[in-house]
C-alpha cells in the first residue's frame, strides 16, 4: 500500500523541492536573463517537507495506508489458517464425506475472493485520496503563486525536482519565500473548527 504514498509525493513533486540555499521572506530574488526574461524556481522536496498542508496530508495518507495494510494482514492470516486447517483435516481423513470437504473448500474460496475484493477496494480508496491530495496541493500552490506573482512579475516560475534543472543560481530560488507564504495562508481543519466555535461563542 505504501506505493500510493510514494506516488502522492512523486506526483506532487512534478508541480513545484530541497536545497540549503533558500532566500528569506523579506529577500527579493533577482531573476532575469539577458533578454529581460524574469525567471525563478521552487524546489519540490522542500515544499513537500516544509509546507504544513503537505506534511499534514502525508500523515493522513500514511495512517490510511497502515490501517489498510493491517486489515489485509489480519484477513490474510485468517485465510491462511483456514487453508492450513483444511489441509490438515484432509490429510488426516477428518471429513465425514467428500461433500463436507467440498463445502469447506468452497467456503475458503469465498473467503479468498472476499479478501481480493477488499484489497482492491482499499487500494482504490487510497488512490482516490492520493489524487484528492495532489489536486488540493496543486490548487493551493497555483492560487498562491498567482497572488505572489502580482508583485514579483516573474515571466516563468519553474519547479525543481531532482536534476531536472541542472544548474541554477540561488538568486533564482524562491522556495522559502513560497513556503512561508503558503504556510501563512494554511489553516488546518482543526484550527478552522476552533476559530468557528470561538466566533459562535461570542455571538
Amino acid at each position: 500500500m505504501k506505493k500510493y504514498i510514494f506516488s502522492a509525493l512523486a506526483i506532487a513533486a512534478m508541480m513545484v523541492s530541497c536545497n540549503n540555499a533558500t532566500p528569506k521572506m523579506d529577500e527579493q530574488p533577482a531573476a532575469a536573463s539577458g533578454d529581460g526574461l524574469k525567471v525563478a524556481f521552487v524546489e519540490v522536496d522542500s515544499l513537500m517537507t516544509q509546507y504544513d498542508f503537505a506534511k499534514d496530508y502525508s500523515v493522513t495518507l500514511q495512517k490510511k495506508s497502515n490501517n489498510a495494510r493491517n486489515t489485509l494482514t489480519q484477513k490474510g492470516n485468517a485465510l491462511q489458517a483456514a487453508v492450513n486447517n483444511f489441509q490438515q483435516k484432509l490429510n488426516n481423513n477428518g471429513f465425514q464425506s467428500r461433500e463436507q470437504a467440498a463445502s469447506v473448500q468452497n467456503a475458503i474460496q469465498r473467503q479468498q475472493n472476499d479478501l481480493q475484493e477488499l484489497q482492491a477496494r482499499l487500494e482504490n480508496e487510497l488512490a482516490t485520496e492520493t489524487a484528492k491530495f495532489n489536486e488540493a496541493l496543486r490548487d493551493s500552490l497555483q492560487n498562491f503563486l498567482k497572488d505572489y506573482n502580482a508583485d514579483k512579475h516573474f515571466d516563468l516560475i519553474l519547479s525543481k525536482a531532482g536534476d531536472n534543472i541542472l544548474l541554477g543560481s540561488s538568486k533564482l530560488d524562491i522556495t522559502q519565500d513560497v513556503i512561508n507564504g503558503l504556510n501563512k495562508r494554511y489553516k488546518p481543519a482543526a484550527k478552522n473548527a476552533a476559530e468557528t466555535k470561538k466566533t459562535e461563542d461570542k455571538k
